[in-house]
């Protein structure tokens, strides 16, 4: 060897000693670059555990009922047909665009979404929480695979309460991703079902959650599947093929510090026998792995609560639950679901995560969209479990071209899209039709007509037979219309408004006949006649009521009619002045002559029976025994006035105050078809509410809803069952509703009614939705420029429209007191000094 020269030497010396700083320079370096993704590291899980999740929660309801045709069980073709429409809506997920970059990366991502199964108060829900970009998409998805579901955005739901303990947990895969989870392809039923029965099995004051945050996985998980695959066939291992996959180890191969596992394939040597084959149970693994990555991928946290009032209680609950995401399991050839051992980890941490929806990344796994949609989807219509918080009925869209002028009945709102529904004033005059169980929301209906009408100045009747309906008017007319307002309350005894049961105007001559046949009628509907009283009762009646009417000098309201049949003198005095000759031949002729007097006084009891339930009563002898009615109906409505019937049945009783109610609609209807001296574009539209009206109509309502549209007189009538609507086998009433009504509302009913109703509101709506329709909600089928619509949902307006004015509904009813009412005391004596 040659000797080295002193140059040489000095050289390699100089060289050594360079060398050691440099060292030292990396290995700082690399120190430097270790602490710095250290810090980065903590500040990530600190600023990624307090950020807020904006986001925004929605309420998912899905109708129960089965479509007619689909009756019967689910083949478990259908059943895997109506689970795969949840899959859909985590595909839509997993083709998001996951969120990229160093500012993601430090403050963590927040394009994640939360599906939750809630089980509180002995309701099992279903919650969809998005963030707020989002949030239209999410509506978007869903409603495209559940057209009649109903999403509504709802305040955050709580399920904790001070005195209760709570418990709980993660779930996760215990193999690889890779390894495919069973899903509903391969269970034939719905594998939801034993997590909802858990749910189900739950005290008041108890609650379960589950929680699935998930989102959209970056893509690298494919390429990673198809690598493994790859790996598997070439090694003839499972095992190796996965091991060769590991970041680590490729990390580790790149640098050549491992054994390449596929050289027996190209050693010149190895034989065909050398290389290693698959089992068929690894090749049927092998296929669900590729399975699985045929579909997107997402990230996913499943988390479990369980609150109750007890520890132990909680942790059973949590066993339970835990416990039956078993038969997701597929031990032959796939991955398990497992509960995590999280004790280490802080109790508040975990509930803080639930409750702000944060994604924890070290509990995440990876799942495709079929395995996700078997782990959650909304409830099918198969799904008998108990307390679900379903749809009660369907919720229809309002047409494009409904008005938008008149007065408004409600809202329709369909898929986040809120319209106005008003209904135009030449409808109106087709009348509005009204039924509905008690306590359903027809009265807010009508009051709230009501207001608006009188807010623009139009005439208003109202007859209220339980008293709330007026009083809610009377708290919202505007000061301005006070003068207008006409309170008809028999229940005020010290100053009675007169209704003189037979008055007319002599100005209209038929009016007389009108009312005879209409106070025939009225007797009929309270006492039966056809059944009890016959054809003698109504000839009597009748004569006695001519002759009464005859000369109004003399005195002619139902007082007189008693007096009539049972006073000889005073019956001579009538005689005297009638000017029918029909009538003074029917006491002269045939009632005197037929029996003389003595006959009479045998059938004067029947009649007067009748009579004296009314006349002998304190509270409503003041009212029908005024010679003068109060108030002028034809007056009333030409000059658009505010007529507030109330008639509580409590406080007056129920003849009472159908008699009087009856009464009264009989005189609307006479002023408005004296109307006919008016031109018909000068008539003014008088409007007539009346709730529970079968009470308070007889069969001239038929007349009125043919024929009072001409005359500007527009009903809005209410009732509970169609079933009020026939007597004695007699359908005049219902049958001229039905021909003839423009507008029809129906809110809740029972089955018998829905029977009926769905031939007008087919094919929007079911039978079943017109008898679970929630309350507060109706299914209208609105009449538009005189053609109807398509029945679509109407939601009522709540609270109720116009300012309260306390004060100056006090006022109002004082002043109307002063000018309408009479003091009792002085009708009283008039009434005896008639009766001399």
């Amino acid at each position: 060897m040659q000797d080295l020269s002193t140059a040489d030497l000095n050289l390699i010396n100089q060289s050594n000693f360079n060398f050691e700083p440099i060292l030292v320079m990396l290995i700082f370096f690399l120190a430097f670059i270790f602490l710095v993704f250290l810090i980065l590291r903590i500040m990530r899980k600190y600023l990624t555990g307090t950020r807020y999740f904006k986001h925004k929660v929605f309420l998912v309801k899905l109708p129960k009922e089965k479509p007619e045709d689909d009756k019967k069980d689910f083949s478990v073709q259908q059943l895997i047909e109506e689970i795969a429409k949840g899959e859909t809506i985590f595909a839509s997920i997993g083709g998001l665009k996951a969120q990229r970059g160093f500012n993601h990366w430090l403050f963590g991502r927040d394009d994640h979404f939360s599906f939750e199964i809630v089980a509180l108060s002995n309701k099992i829900a279903f919650y969809v929480i998005t963030p707020e970009k989002d949030a239209r998409y999410i509506e978007q998805q869903i409603h495209a695979n559940y057209p009649e579901a109903v999403i509504d955005e709802v305040e955050d739901y709580n399920i904790f309460k001070p005195d209760s303990q709570v418990m709980a947990a993660y779930l996760k895969t215990k193999r690889d991703f890779i390894f495919p989870i069973k899903t509903y392809k391969e269970m034939g039923t719905d594998p939801m079902n034993s997590l909802i029965n858990v749910l189900s099995k739950l005290d008041k004051d108890e609650s379960l959650v589950i929680q699935y945050v998930v989102r959209s996985a970056f893509g690298s998980w494919h390429k990673r599947i198809r690598k493994v695959v790859e790996n598997i066939n070439k090694s003839g291992s499972i095992s190796i093929g996965i091991k060769m996959t590991n970041p680590g180890a490729q990390f580790l191969k790149s640098l050549g510090l491992v054994f390449d596992y596929f050289a027996p394939s190209k050693k010149p040597d190895a034989s065909p026998k050398e290389i290693k084959k698959l089992t068929v149970v690894e090749e049927e693994m092998v296929k669900h792995i590729e399975e699985k990555n045929a579909k997107a991928g997402l990230n996913v946290n499943i988390r479990i609560i369980s609150c109750t009032k007890s520890k132990e209680k909680a942790s059973i609950y949590l066993d339970n639950l835990s416990n039956s995401f078993s038969e997701y399991s597929n031990f032959s050839y796939g991955n398990v679901l497992v509960r995590l051992n999280t004790k280490k980890q802080a109790l508040d941490k975990q509930i803080s995560d639930f409750i702000y929806r944060r994604f924890n990344e070290s509990h995440s796994f990876l799942l495709n969209t079929e395995e996700l949609t078997s782990l959650f989807h909304f409830p099918l219509k198969s799904t008998e479990t108990p307390n679900i918080l379903w749809l009660t009925s369907k919720i229809a869209p309002a047409p494009a071209d409904v008005p938008t002028e008149g007065i408004m009945l409600g809202t329709n709102v369909y898929r986040g899209v809120k319209k106005e529904i008003r209904i135009k004033r030449q409808d109106r005059r087709r009348h509005t039709y009204l039924v509905g169980k008690s306590g359903t929301g027809k009265s807010v209906t009508l009051n709230n007509m009501a207001i608006q009408d009188i807010q623009n100045g139009e005439g208003v009747c109202v007859i209220d037979p339980n008293g709330d309906l007026i009083q809610d008017i009377l708290d919202r007319i505007p000061p301005e219309r006070a003068e207008d307002v006409i309170i008809f309350s028999p229940a005020d005894t010290e100053r009675p408004l007169g209704l003189n049961l037979l008055d007319y105007d002599p100005a209209y001559p038929e009016q007389k006949g009108f009312v005879i046949n209409e106070m025939i009628g009225i007797f009929d509907k309270l006492y039966d006649l056809k059944a009890t009283g016959g054809p003698m009762f109504e000839q009597y009646m009748r004569n006695a009521m001519m002759l009464v009417m005859d000369d109004i000098e003399s005195g002619s309201t139902l007082m007189e009619i008693s007096k009539v049949l049972a006073d000889e003198n005073f019956r001579r005095l009538k005689i005297s002045k009638c000017k029918n000759q029909t009538v003074v031949d029917f006491w002269t002729k045939e009632a005197e002559k037929a029996g003389g007097e003595a006959a009479l006084a045998n059938m004067v009891p029947y009649i007067t029976s009748k009579l004296t339930a009314f006349i002998s009563n304190d509270m409503m002898r003041p009212i029908i025994g005024q010679q003068k009615s109060s108030f002028n109906m034809r007056d009333v409505m030409d000059k658009q006035k505010i007529l507030l019937i109330d008639l509580p049945k409590g406080l007056i009783g129920e003849m009472n105050a159908y008699l009087l109610g009856m009464i009264l609609v009989g005189k609307i209807l006479m002023a408005s078809l004296s109307r006919t001296d008016i031109k018909p574009e000068d008539r003014k539209d008088f409007y007539l509410y009346i709730d529970e009206f079968q009470n308070f109509t007889t069969n001239s309502i038929c007349q009125i809803l043919s024929e009072a549209r001409k005359y500007a007189l527009n009903l809005i009538i209410a009732h509970q069952y169609i079933g009020q609507l026939t007597k004695n086998n007699n359908t005049e009433i219902k049958d001229a509703i039905f021909g003839n009504v423009g507008t029809m509302i129906s809110f809740k009913v029972g089955s018998d009614d829905a029977a009926f109703l769905i031939k007008d509101f087919a094919p929007t709506f079911n039978e079943y939705d017109l008898v679970n329709i929630e309350k507060g909600m109706s299914c209208i089928k609105l009449l538009v420029d005189n053609s109807s619509t398509r029945p679509f949902t109407l939601k009522g307006i709540w609270p109720l429209l116009g300012t309260k004015h306390p004060q100056m509904a006090e006022r109002i009813k004082a002043l109307s007191r002063l000018k309408y009412g009479q003091n009792s005391k002085l009708v009283e004596a008039e009434i005896k000094r008639r009766a001399v």
